[in-house]
């Protein structure tokens, strides 16, 4: 291959939107911790501290009758995963206000925009997974060891299927809080709800079955199978294959619909912006 040909290969469209995409991404997180003295240490604690204080509630104040032991491995397996998804769908919510005057004078495609909040939100969580490595080591000498099983490797299935509905989820909201401001505070106020109504501090078989069947229900958040498969790796009785095929039905539906609404409202929200 040419020297020619090699260089219009690397500076094809896609190559170099894909370096944008990482550059911006690596940005953001550069400017996150710069200025912080303890960095990547921040990325752990605030997950950190909330396992923490759920794990002393649940099992030194109450005698709770969910999750699994070691419970602290149980909590963290989907409180991790649930700050990237909380954190991502966040700061979406200020990716076009925040970053106004930079997005106008580049021609970079706007759906980076969104793209780099979740992936640098998802670097934070892959940055966070040796704690529950710790704390599962931690429990071996402990009456309930935590055991690591080969359902980890559906952890890389749920990666996937929670980067496409994060994504999804951004697109939608990040282009409609430029319309509503005060979409930005509902959202908040949605997540809220969502930590109590998706399986963090319990289990989706915790969930009762009479008289409502919960379980059943419950099964329709699209959190709910992915946590599953994350929890599969140390707790495989987790793994609940009804909730992670409507996790991927919904994820390719919110995706879908994701990149309609931003292709609908892109070119109002930047001359709004």
């Amino acid at each position: 291959m040419s020297t020619a040909a090699l260089s219009r290969r690397d500076w094809s469209p896609f190559t170099r939107y894909r370096r944008s995409l990482w550059l911006l991404t690596t940005r953001d997180l550069k400017v996150r911790y710069s200025t912080s003295f303890l960095g990547y240490l921040w990325s752990i604690l605030d997950p950190l501290a909330m396992s923490a204080i759920y794990w002393f509630v649940f099992t030194q104040v109450f005698h709770r009758g969910v999750g699994h032991e070691p419970y602290i491995v149980f909590l963290l397996s989907a409180l991790l995963p649930w700050m990237w998804f909380t954190g991502a769908i966040s700061d979406c919510t200020r990716a076009f206000t925040r970053e106004a005057k930079l997005i106008r004078s580049t021609t970079i495609p706007p759906t980076i925009w969104v793209a780099r909040l979740v992936l640098a939100k998802g670097i934070e969580f892959v940055a966070s997974i040796p704690v529950i490595a710790v704390f599962a080591v931690l429990t071996l000498w402990t009456a309930n060891p935590a055991q690591l099983h080969l359902d980890a490797l559906w952890s890389l299935l749920a990666i996937v299927l929670q980067l496409g509905l994060t994504l999804g989820i951004g697109l939608i909201v990040a282009p409609l809080v430029v319309f509503f401001r005060d979409l930005e505070r509902a959202v908040k106020l949605v997540l809220r709800f969502a930590f109590y109504a998706s399986p963090i501090i319990y289990g989706l078989r915790d969930l009762p079955t009479a008289p409502i069947d919960f379980h059943f229900w419950g099964a329709f958040n699209p959190l709910a199978g992915i946590f599953s498969l994350y929890r599969a790796a140390f707790f495989p009785a987790e793994l609940d294959w009804f909730a992670v095929g409507i996790s991927a039905v919904v994820t390719v539906l919110v995706l879908a619909l994701g990149f309609w609404v931003f292709r609908r409202t892109i070119r109002t929200v930047l001359k709004e912006i």
